[in-house]
């Protein structure tokens, strides 16, 4: 059997380090120390490898996962070298403080990656120069403030306080950092001087300048005879600059690229880029996306589309790029005419012509060019909706990879939200592995938590539809479920969002345990449900959001009491009238209503608050109710018949009198079909077994008799086993031995004695074992088709 895609499962390293950090003081030995701050036992040692998994998992976690909880003294843990040693440590966003770098200030790192930290001021400088001796890689990307000291009076701030941006750091330099070889100084902020900042650095390699303002370049001739990496993202070139750049001869990497052709005096000419390739001839990268191509750069079209396509130089249908010794590893023409044309001398190209060209494209820009990505997503979202997904499991990867680095980023979280839409759906299911598909959900949830707007909550609902309910969602049940309430909390939702949320909150609770059922009902699933039923009655509307409501309280309340309670609690009985009223010719609303208060009327201790007069007389005339076949009345009958069983005593009323109500339901079981195929499924048949062994209520007897004789009548591979394995039969054999009973009751139960006799269980069917039952007993499988 071949793997199916992202199959491959998680390493014990892996499971055992984000166990370690979800447990810290459990697992790690850490104790508290003085300010309540963790610290490690003095008996305990662990290697960089371990470190530097534990540092990557933990922000990780932090960026990922909502449940889990920081700690603001963690990097203390690493603050001694002697019993934890650190080398690579990347760290993101503005969770990461000044503080946290001061506190592994004593470890020999060699690389350092900080990317987006906004929080990070120039206290953070002086940390970086406890690491001058050993650092060979570091990145500042979007740290925006890093260079910049906080506001205010020294001793009057705190660490919380913002930084300045008036009050720019001019004693910090490069010196002493003899062993750097990378930097990425991305985003820097106009305000540094950058030949400055970097002459005192001898031997650099790789240089990143994206988005940097840089009136003069002539300052990197000093690396010429270094330099191999250099990055010019969204820098405004001039001619003078590259000048500089084609003296740059040990270049294999060159990245001039900008995030679009529009707004830019640069035009990139046939000259300049000959002149690049003519001089850089170690090239094996260069990106130069986003420019506008002048002076014909390919070579006429007739002549360029001849042949299969190729990557031989020689055979380019760009003009510059025939004087290549090699195909370059990689080439970025993404947002120019020429990713387009059919020969390009590389093995890697960035574009939007083809899916290969696209997921080059997300893979490449995605962590330092956001803007740029999710333009690539909105091409992959194309071609999973219109056309074909070829390579499925790297396009899940890298949209959540992008999904996972932007959380904050609204461009991102929409594209990629759509795209995880259609390539989670029937079509890709298959190849997909259910370690990939729970990726998929987590990115999901954290994309429905950050962001409350329209577009992304409704692709992220949309997605979770593509899941098995509950199953899939199970291992973040509560976290969907108190999502999916959020979204319904506002009185004024979008419909659509609130159509499929409601959907979702059904499917959820339709074939859970009881357990799960009462802790959502805690959360507030019953309420929220009133709610938007008694907005939908305020707007006179009977809609699929009215109908699903009411079929999601069915199926919360099945054999829950505190949610049947609940519903009674919150003016339930109240809504359930004025629906009725409000809504006289609606079936299924009807059937989805009299359903919940047969779960309701199975509650001994609540059956008093439906023995009023109003209440009595309404569930009789809903016995001559046709609608949706036998439902409503079946159901209806199904009330009664549980309120019967308490007997005489209990009824208390002079108006309807009990016996009239009872012929009534006589009447009402005798005009059904027992062939009737049934809009209802049953997880137990207990509260319909405790009314058969009993002579106070016949009619109740009677009721739950014709039901087991419908459902092993019609159902018998699903219905046989069950009522075999609770008991049915010797419950059965009681009502034939009751004098009480009526022959009519007796006939039927010897003829559900005879189906469950001859029904013959296939031992190798393990689709029919009871045990193997996920039905609900009140699960509305039409109403969980109109979303999926």
């Amino acid at each position: 059997m071949a793997a199916k895609a992202g199959d491959n499962p998680e390493s014990l390293m892996a499971l055992s380090t984000v166990y370690c950090l979800r447990n810290l003081r459990r697992t790690m030995c850490c104790c508290l120390g003085d300010k309540n701050r963790l610290r490690l036992n003095p008996d305990i040692f662990l290697p960089s490898e371990i470190c530097d998994k534990l540092v990557s998992a933990y922000m990780e976690l932090v960026h990922t996962d909502s449940n889990f909880e920081m700690h603001e003294s963690f990097f203390l843990l690493f603050s001694d070298p002697y019993s934890t040693r650190l080398t690579r440590v990347q760290l993101r966003e503005d969770t990461v403080r000044d503080r946290d770098l001061e506190a592994i200030g004593k470890q020999d790192l060699i690389e350092l990656h900080l990317t987006n930290c906004s929080n990070l001021t120039a206290r953070s400088l002086k940390s970086l120069c406890n690491f001058k001796q050993t650092l060979v890689s570091l990145s500042l990307f979007g740290c925006s403030n890093i260079f910049h000291k906080r506001g205010g009076a020294p001793l009057a701030c705190d660490d919380e306080d913002r930084p300045s941006r008036h009050m720019l750091d001019t004693d910090f330099n490069f010196q002493g950092f003899n062993r750097l070889r990378l930097l990425n100084l991305g985003n820097l902020t106009e305000e540094v001087d950058v030949e400055a900042l970097l002459k005192p650095l001898p031997s650099l390699t790789s240089l990143d300048l994206s988005c940097v303002h840089l009136p003069k370049m002539t300052f990197l001739s000093q690396w010429k005879e270094r330099l191999a990496s250099l990055v010019l993202y969204n820098v405004d070139l001039s001619e003078e600059h590259i000048h500089t750049i084609v003296q740059m001869a040990c270049l294999r990497h060159l990245d001039i690229s900008r995030e679009s052709r529009r707004n830019s005096k640069f035009k990139m000419t046939r000259k300049i880029l000959t002149a690049i390739v003519q001089s850089l001839v170690n090239l094996v990268s260069l990106d130069i996306s986003g420019h506008v191509m002048l002076d014909n750069c390919a070579v006429q079209y007739f002549e360029e589309a001849m042949g299969r396509p190729s990557t031989e130089p020689s055979k380019s249908s760009i003009y510059p790029f025939q004087e290549l010794k090699r195909p370059l590893q990689f080439l970025g023409l993404y947002d120019t005419t020429l990713c387009n044309l059919t020969h390009i001398p590389a093995y890697k190209v960035t574009g939007a012509k083809n899916e290969d060209q696209i997921l080059n494209a997300i893979e490449a820009y995605t962590e330092f060019r956001p803007e740029v990505a999710h333009r690539a997503i909105n091409h992959l979202f194309d071609i999973a909706r219109i056309q074909h997904c070829n390579q499925l499991l790297r396009a899940l990867q890298l949209v959540i990879s992008a999904l996972k680095l932007h959380k904050y980023d609204k461009s991102i979280q929409v594209t990629g939200s759509a795209a995880l839409f259609y390539l989670t759906n029937t079509e890709y299911r298959t190849d997909q592995s259910a370690r990939l598909r729970r990726e998929v959900i987590q990115v999901v949830l954290n994309g429905m938590e950050q962001y409350q707007e329209v577009t992304v909550q409704r692709n992220c609902c949309l997605t979770l539809c593509n899941f098995s309910i509950p199953e899939e969602l199970e291992f973040q049940y509560h976290r969907v479920n108190q999502l999916l309430l959020k979204i319904l909390e506002p009185a004024r939702q979008d419909e659509s969002i609130q159509r499929i949320a409601v959907h979702l909150c059904n499917a959820l609770v339709c074939q859970v345990d009881n357990d799960h059922k009462e802790a959502v009902g805690k959360m507030g699933f019953v309420t929220t449900m009133l709610n938007l039923i008694q907005k939908k009655l305020h707007d006179k509307m009977c809609d699929q959001v009215m109908e699903f409501s009411w079929s999601a309280l069915w199926n919360i309340t099945d054999e829950t009491p505190d949610n049947c309670e609940m519903f009674l609690n919150c003016r339930g009985m109240t809504l359930f009238l004025e629906c009725l009223k409000e809504f006289p010719d609606k079936q299924e609303l009807h059937r989805n209503m009299l359903g919940l208060l047969g779960n309701v009327a199975e509650v001994r201790a609540l059956r008093p608050q439906l023995l009023t007069p109003q209440f009595i007389t309404v569930f009789s005339d809903l016995l001559d109710s046709k609608a949706d076949g036998i439902e409503v009345s079946y159901n209806a009958c199904g009330v009664l018949s549980h309120i019967m069983f308490d007997g005489p005593d209990a009824w208390g009323m002079e108006e309807p009198k009990r016996d009239a109500v009872m012929d009534r339901m006589w009447k009402a079981i005798q005009s059904w079909d027992v062939n009737s195929h049934r809009n209802i499924n049953y997880r137990s048949f207990e509260p319909i077994l405790r009314l058969l062994p009993q002579g106070i209520a016949p009619v109740s007897q009677h009721w739950a008799t014709w039901a087991l004789f419908n459902l092993v009548s019609v159902y018998p591979g699903k219905y046989c086993p069950l009522l075999i394995k609770e008991g049915g039969i010797a419950l059965l054999q009681k009502v034939l031995e009751l004098d009480t009973s009526d022959e009519e009751t007796k006939d039927m139960a010897r003829k559900v004695m005879e189906h469950c006799g001859n029904f013959k269980e296939d031992p190798m069917d393990t689709s029919r074992n009871c045990l193997q039952l996920v039905y609900c007993n009140n699960c509305d499988e039409r109403n969980h088709s109109q979303l999926s």
